[in-house]
């Protein structure tokens, strides 16, 4: 596997848990990575996600990893700045980390693998196309993820 390959892979991976949220949300491509050996993709996520949603967030994000066979290797409950890692059977890291002001950020590290030229992510994001270095805080409301109160309980 070369580089390109790599970051393949990692844009399936997030393209995956991306559409493993329910209801959807808005994102956009973050910085690409390449080191000597591997890659790191990013995903910004455009939706604002409330204090009170972000367990539920991160829930339905661990339960998609999990199903994936993805391995948790960590995660810290925060109400400002939860995050959660994994890495998935072949070795690829994946986080998800909320920064400021709530905004949520998907990323995917890759292993180490053969040097190669990468290019930009083949997926179109769901959100506008700010510049890279210009993506504002979270700026889209979602009924569900934006409300300001606990998510209800799944029904039986």
């Amino acid at each position: 596997m070369d580089m390109q390959d790599a970051a393949e892979r990692a844009d399936a991976m997030l393209d995956a848990t991306i559409k493993s949220v329910v209801p959807e949300i808005v994102w956009v491509h973050g910085t690409t990575t390449a080191g000597s050996c591997d890659v790191s993709r990013r995903r910004t996520v455009m939706t604002v996600i409330s204090a009170e949603r972000r367990g539920s967030f991160l829930g339905v994000v661990e339960r998609s990893w999990k199903a994936s066979g993805y391995k948790i290797t960590a995660a810290h409950s925060s109400k400002e700045r939860p995050r959660i890692y994994a890495v998935s059977p072949d070795g690829f890291g994946i986080s998800l980390v909320f920064g400021h002001k709530g905004q949520a950020f998907f990323e995917v590290a890759t292993p180490c693998v053969t040097e190669s030229d990468v290019a930009e992510p083949a997926s179109k994001p769901n959100g506008p196309a700010y510049p890279l270095g210009q993506i504002p805080t979270p700026n889209v409301r979602s009924d569900f993820w934006s409300a300001t109160t606990p998510a209800p309980a799944p029904s039986a």
